[in-house]
Protein backbone atom coordinates (compact mmCIF):
# COMPACT_ATOMS: atom_id res chain seq x y z
CA UNK A 1 0.00 0.00 0.00
CA UNK A 2 0.91 3.52 -0.99
CA UNK A 3 1.71 5.74 1.72
CA UNK A 4 -0.85 8.33 0.69
CA UNK A 5 -3.38 5.70 0.48
CA UNK A 6 -2.84 4.30 3.94
CA UNK A 7 -3.03 8.11 4.91
CA UNK A 8 -6.29 8.55 3.19
CA UNK A 9 -7.22 5.10 4.97
CA UNK A 10 -6.50 6.44 8.36
CA UNK A 11 -7.43 9.86 8.28
CA UNK A 12 -10.96 8.30 7.36
CA UNK A 13 -10.83 6.09 9.65
CA UNK A 14 -10.15 8.96 12.81
CA UNK A 15 -13.31 10.94 11.27
CA UNK A 16 -15.33 8.31 11.78
CA UNK A 17 -13.78 7.62 15.24
CA UNK A 18 -14.19 11.42 16.09
CA UNK A 19 -17.68 11.08 15.26
CA UNK A 20 -18.76 7.70 16.93
CA UNK A 21 -16.77 8.21 20.22
CA UNK A 22 -14.50 5.32 19.49
CA UNK A 23 -10.77 4.84 20.09
CA UNK A 24 -8.67 5.92 16.76
CA UNK A 25 -7.38 2.99 14.69
CA UNK A 26 -8.84 0.68 16.79
CA UNK A 27 -12.77 1.22 16.39
CA UNK A 28 -13.35 0.47 20.25
CA UNK A 29 -15.34 2.44 22.26
CA UNK A 30 -14.16 4.47 24.95
CA UNK A 31 -15.36 2.64 27.77
CA UNK A 32 -16.76 5.28 30.57
CA UNK A 33 -16.63 4.70 34.22
CA UNK A 34 -18.31 2.97 36.61
CA UNK A 35 -18.24 5.93 39.25
CA UNK A 36 -16.62 9.42 38.89
CA UNK A 37 -15.31 11.60 41.99
CA UNK A 38 -14.78 15.18 41.43
CA UNK A 39 -13.21 17.72 44.02
CA UNK A 40 -11.97 21.00 44.97
CA UNK A 41 -14.76 23.21 42.40
CA UNK A 42 -18.04 24.87 43.15
CA UNK A 43 -21.36 22.84 42.69
CA UNK A 44 -21.94 23.85 39.11
CA UNK A 45 -18.69 23.15 37.91
CA UNK A 46 -18.13 19.76 39.87
CA UNK A 47 -21.55 18.73 38.27
CA UNK A 48 -19.96 19.61 34.59
CA UNK A 49 -17.24 17.71 35.16
CA UNK A 50 -18.59 14.65 36.44
CA UNK A 51 -21.08 14.74 33.63
CA UNK A 52 -18.61 15.20 30.82
CA UNK A 53 -16.75 11.86 32.30
CA UNK A 54 -20.35 9.89 31.95
CA UNK A 55 -20.96 11.12 28.19
CA UNK A 56 -22.86 13.98 29.01
CA UNK A 57 -26.61 14.37 30.74
CA UNK A 58 -27.77 13.65 27.62
CA UNK A 59 -26.74 10.05 28.10
CA UNK A 60 -29.27 9.69 30.68
CA UNK A 61 -31.79 12.25 29.35
CA UNK A 62 -33.41 12.56 26.07
CA UNK A 63 -35.11 15.08 24.49
CA UNK A 64 -38.57 15.10 25.06
CA UNK A 65 -38.42 13.34 28.80
CA UNK A 66 -40.26 13.78 31.61
CA UNK A 67 -37.41 14.07 34.75
CA UNK A 68 -37.91 13.82 38.23
CA UNK A 69 -35.38 15.68 40.20
CA UNK A 70 -35.06 14.40 43.51
CA UNK A 71 -32.72 16.27 46.23
CA UNK A 72 -33.03 16.29 49.91
CA UNK A 73 -35.43 18.96 51.24
CA UNK A 74 -36.24 16.98 54.30
CA UNK A 75 -35.15 19.88 57.17
CA UNK A 76 -35.73 23.34 57.77
CA UNK A 77 -32.05 24.20 57.27
CA UNK A 78 -30.53 26.66 55.12
CA UNK A 79 -27.64 25.34 53.10
CA UNK A 80 -24.79 26.17 55.06
CA UNK A 81 -25.68 23.59 57.88
CA UNK A 82 -25.50 20.66 55.26
CA UNK A 83 -28.80 19.24 56.07
CA UNK A 84 -30.19 19.56 52.53
CA UNK A 85 -28.67 19.10 49.27
CA UNK A 86 -26.60 21.67 47.83
CA UNK A 87 -29.32 24.52 46.50
CA UNK A 88 -26.59 25.59 43.77
CA UNK A 89 -26.17 21.75 42.65
CA UNK A 90 -30.13 21.12 42.19
CA UNK A 91 -29.92 24.56 40.25
CA UNK A 92 -26.98 23.09 37.89
CA UNK A 93 -28.49 19.93 37.31
CA UNK A 94 -31.91 21.18 36.38
CA UNK A 95 -30.13 23.26 33.94
CA UNK A 96 -28.56 20.44 32.16
CA UNK A 97 -31.24 18.18 32.39
CA UNK A 98 -33.22 21.11 30.18
CA UNK A 99 -30.34 21.84 28.21
CA UNK A 100 -30.34 17.99 27.31
CA UNK A 101 -33.64 18.23 25.90
CA UNK A 102 -35.63 17.73 28.79
CA UNK A 103 -39.35 18.86 28.27
CA UNK A 104 -40.20 19.18 31.72
CA UNK A 105 -37.99 18.95 35.35
CA UNK A 106 -40.19 18.04 38.39
CA UNK A 107 -38.80 18.35 42.00
CA UNK A 108 -40.82 17.74 45.13
CA UNK A 109 -39.90 15.52 48.80
CA UNK A 110 -41.56 14.02 51.40
CA UNK A 111 -40.09 15.99 54.01
CA UNK A 112 -39.47 15.83 57.88
CA UNK A 113 -40.09 19.17 58.92
CA UNK A 114 -42.82 21.78 57.54
CA UNK A 115 -42.80 21.12 53.81
CA UNK A 116 -42.85 24.95 52.76
CA UNK A 117 -40.12 25.94 55.50
CA UNK A 118 -38.01 23.68 54.63
CA UNK A 119 -38.34 24.20 50.68
CA UNK A 120 -37.93 27.98 51.13
CA UNK A 121 -34.85 27.51 53.90
CA UNK A 122 -32.90 25.48 52.09
CA UNK A 123 -32.97 27.46 49.18
CA UNK A 124 -33.71 24.58 46.59
CA UNK A 125 -37.41 26.05 45.66
CA UNK A 126 -35.91 29.39 44.56
CA UNK A 127 -32.91 28.30 42.55
CA UNK A 128 -34.89 25.03 40.99
CA UNK A 129 -37.77 27.53 39.88
CA UNK A 130 -35.23 29.97 38.42
CA UNK A 131 -33.73 26.85 36.72
CA UNK A 132 -36.86 26.30 35.10
CA UNK A 133 -38.16 23.35 37.31
CA UNK A 134 -41.50 22.83 38.58
CA UNK A 135 -41.42 22.36 42.58
CA UNK A 136 -44.12 21.11 44.40
CA UNK A 137 -45.40 19.69 47.40
CA UNK A 138 -46.16 16.55 47.86
CA UNK A 139 -50.32 15.23 48.82
CA UNK A 140 -50.95 12.54 50.82
CA UNK A 141 -53.62 11.09 48.58
CA UNK A 142 -51.43 10.36 45.47
CA UNK A 143 -49.01 8.03 47.83
CA UNK A 144 -50.46 4.39 46.45
CA UNK A 145 -49.06 0.91 47.41
CA UNK A 146 -47.28 -0.81 45.12
CA UNK A 147 -46.61 -4.79 45.34
CA UNK A 148 -42.72 -5.65 45.99
CA UNK A 149 -41.01 -7.76 43.59
CA UNK A 150 -38.17 -8.32 46.09
CA UNK A 151 -39.10 -8.01 49.39
CA UNK A 152 -38.51 -10.33 51.52
CA UNK A 153 -40.40 -8.45 54.83
CA UNK A 154 -42.58 -6.05 53.44
CA UNK A 155 -44.22 -7.37 50.36
CA UNK A 156 -46.11 -3.76 49.64
CA UNK A 157 -45.71 0.31 50.54
CA UNK A 158 -46.67 3.70 49.16
CA UNK A 159 -44.51 5.29 46.87
CA UNK A 160 -45.96 8.76 45.66
CA UNK A 161 -47.66 8.45 42.33
CA UNK A 162 -45.86 10.99 40.31
CA UNK A 163 -42.63 9.07 40.75
CA UNK A 164 -43.84 6.35 38.37
CA UNK A 165 -44.80 9.49 35.68
CA UNK A 166 -41.95 10.49 34.57
CA UNK A 167 -39.18 9.19 32.32
CA UNK A 168 -36.07 9.42 34.35
CA UNK A 169 -35.08 10.04 37.82
CA UNK A 170 -32.13 11.77 38.93
CA UNK A 171 -31.18 10.81 42.93
CA UNK A 172 -29.44 13.92 44.30
CA UNK A 173 -28.33 13.25 48.05
CA UNK A 174 -26.30 14.84 50.31
CA UNK A 175 -24.12 13.09 51.89
CA UNK A 176 -24.03 13.28 55.26
CA UNK A 177 -24.22 11.47 59.34
CA UNK A 178 -27.37 9.71 60.14
CA UNK A 179 -27.92 8.73 63.91
CA UNK A 180 -29.80 5.41 62.83
CA UNK A 181 -28.60 4.16 59.39
CA UNK A 182 -24.70 5.62 60.26
CA UNK A 183 -24.69 7.26 56.77
CA UNK A 184 -27.68 8.69 54.69
CA UNK A 185 -26.40 8.77 50.67
CA UNK A 186 -28.20 7.24 47.54
CA UNK A 187 -30.17 4.00 48.63
CA UNK A 188 -31.57 6.54 51.97
CA UNK A 189 -32.57 9.62 49.74
CA UNK A 190 -35.16 7.41 48.11
CA UNK A 191 -37.45 7.60 51.49
CA UNK A 192 -38.33 11.22 50.28
CA UNK A 193 -40.77 9.50 47.59
CA UNK A 194 -42.40 7.20 49.90
CA UNK A 195 -45.31 7.20 52.17
CA UNK A 196 -46.61 5.34 55.51
CA UNK A 197 -44.87 4.97 58.58
CA UNK A 198 -41.26 5.70 57.44
CA UNK A 199 -40.06 5.47 60.23
CA UNK A 200 -41.18 1.86 60.89
CA UNK A 201 -37.98 1.35 57.76
CA UNK A 202 -35.35 1.76 59.93
CA UNK A 203 -36.04 -1.59 61.98
CA UNK A 204 -34.47 -3.25 60.23
CA UNK A 205 -33.26 -1.71 57.53
CA UNK A 206 -33.89 -4.34 55.06
CA UNK A 207 -37.65 -3.18 54.67
CA UNK A 208 -35.86 0.10 53.28
CA UNK A 209 -33.78 -2.06 50.70
CA UNK A 210 -37.01 -4.37 49.92
CA UNK A 211 -38.87 -1.16 48.41
CA UNK A 212 -36.21 0.82 47.15
CA UNK A 213 -35.52 -2.30 44.86
CA UNK A 214 -38.39 -1.79 42.76
CA UNK A 215 -36.91 1.88 42.44
CA UNK A 216 -33.79 2.59 41.36
CA UNK A 217 -33.15 5.74 39.74
CA UNK A 218 -31.85 6.75 36.46
CA UNK A 219 -28.46 8.62 37.78
CA UNK A 220 -27.48 9.36 41.45
CA UNK A 221 -25.39 12.71 41.72
CA UNK A 222 -23.88 13.00 45.58
CA UNK A 223 -23.66 16.39 47.01
CA UNK A 224 -20.42 16.26 49.26
CA UNK A 225 -19.96 19.99 48.72
CA UNK A 226 -20.59 20.22 52.33
CA UNK A 227 -20.96 17.15 54.57
CA UNK A 228 -22.70 16.58 57.75
CA UNK A 229 -20.46 14.21 59.58
CA UNK A 230 -22.30 14.16 62.98
CA UNK A 231 -25.93 15.00 64.51
CA UNK A 232 -27.82 13.82 60.69
CA UNK A 233 -29.77 13.90 59.71
CA UNK A 234 -30.90 17.28 60.71
CA UNK A 235 -27.75 18.63 62.11
CA UNK A 236 -27.83 22.70 63.02
CA UNK A 237 -24.22 22.92 64.83
CA UNK A 238 -21.83 24.23 62.09
CA UNK A 239 -19.35 22.68 64.27
CA UNK A 240 -20.97 19.20 62.53
CA UNK A 241 -20.05 20.43 58.84
CA UNK A 242 -17.18 19.75 56.74
CA UNK A 243 -16.49 21.64 53.63
CA UNK A 244 -15.20 18.84 51.40
CA UNK A 245 -16.21 20.27 47.62
CA UNK A 246 -16.68 16.98 46.16
CA UNK A 247 -19.61 15.61 44.21
CA UNK A 248 -19.81 11.13 43.56
CA UNK A 249 -21.73 10.94 40.37
CA UNK A 250 -22.77 6.78 38.87
CA UNK A 251 -25.97 5.11 36.54
CA UNK A 252 -24.99 2.64 39.77
CA UNK A 253 -26.88 4.06 43.23
CA UNK A 254 -25.21 1.23 45.10
CA UNK A 255 -21.69 1.96 43.43
CA UNK A 256 -21.87 5.28 44.18
CA UNK A 257 -22.92 5.12 47.91
CA UNK A 258 -19.67 2.67 48.19
CA UNK A 259 -17.84 4.82 46.79
CA UNK A 260 -19.08 7.72 49.36
CA UNK A 261 -17.80 6.06 51.83
CA UNK A 262 -14.57 7.06 51.75
CA UNK A 263 -15.97 10.36 52.55
CA UNK A 264 -16.75 9.29 56.05
CA UNK A 265 -13.74 6.41 56.85
CA UNK A 266 -16.38 3.73 56.82
CA UNK A 267 -16.53 0.42 55.03
CA UNK A 268 -19.37 -1.48 54.10
CA UNK A 269 -19.49 -3.86 56.57
CA UNK A 270 -20.08 -0.66 58.61
CA UNK A 271 -23.44 0.37 57.13
CA UNK A 272 -26.16 -2.39 56.67
CA UNK A 273 -28.81 -1.21 54.57
CA UNK A 274 -25.62 -1.10 52.01
CA UNK A 275 -24.45 -4.43 52.41
CA UNK A 276 -27.91 -5.60 52.36
CA UNK A 277 -28.58 -4.25 48.83
CA UNK A 278 -25.15 -5.77 47.71
CA UNK A 279 -26.45 -9.04 48.84
CA UNK A 280 -29.77 -9.05 47.19
CA UNK A 281 -27.67 -7.68 43.82
CA UNK A 282 -29.18 -4.23 43.53
CA UNK A 283 -25.96 -3.13 42.33
CA UNK A 284 -25.19 -2.86 38.25
CA UNK A 285 -21.66 -2.87 38.24
CA UNK A 286 -19.08 -5.35 39.46
CA UNK A 287 -18.43 -4.39 42.86
CA UNK A 288 -15.19 -6.07 43.64
CA UNK A 289 -13.06 -4.47 40.97
CA UNK A 290 -15.02 -1.14 41.47
CA UNK A 291 -12.57 1.90 40.44
CA UNK A 292 -13.78 5.40 40.73
CA UNK A 293 -12.52 7.65 38.42
CA UNK A 294 -11.17 10.35 40.26
CA UNK A 295 -10.50 13.55 38.62
CA UNK A 296 -9.35 17.49 41.04
CA UNK A 297 -10.25 20.86 39.40
CA UNK A 298 -7.88 23.63 39.43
Amino acid sequence: MKRRDFLKMTGTALTVAAAGGLSPLFGQQTPRPDVVWVEGGEPAALLAKALEALGGMSSFVSKGDVVLVKPNIGWDRTPEYAANTNPELVEAVVKSCLEAGAKEVKIFDNTCNNAQRCYINSGIQDKAEAAGAKVYHVQEDRFKSIKLTKGEILKEWPVYQDYFEVNKVINLPIAKHHGLATVTLGLKNLMGVMGGNRGELHSPFRKLIDVVADILPTLTIIDAYRMLVDHGPRGGDLADVKLTKTLIASPCTVAADVTALELFGHQIKDIPHIADAIDRGLAKVDLKNLKPLKLKLG
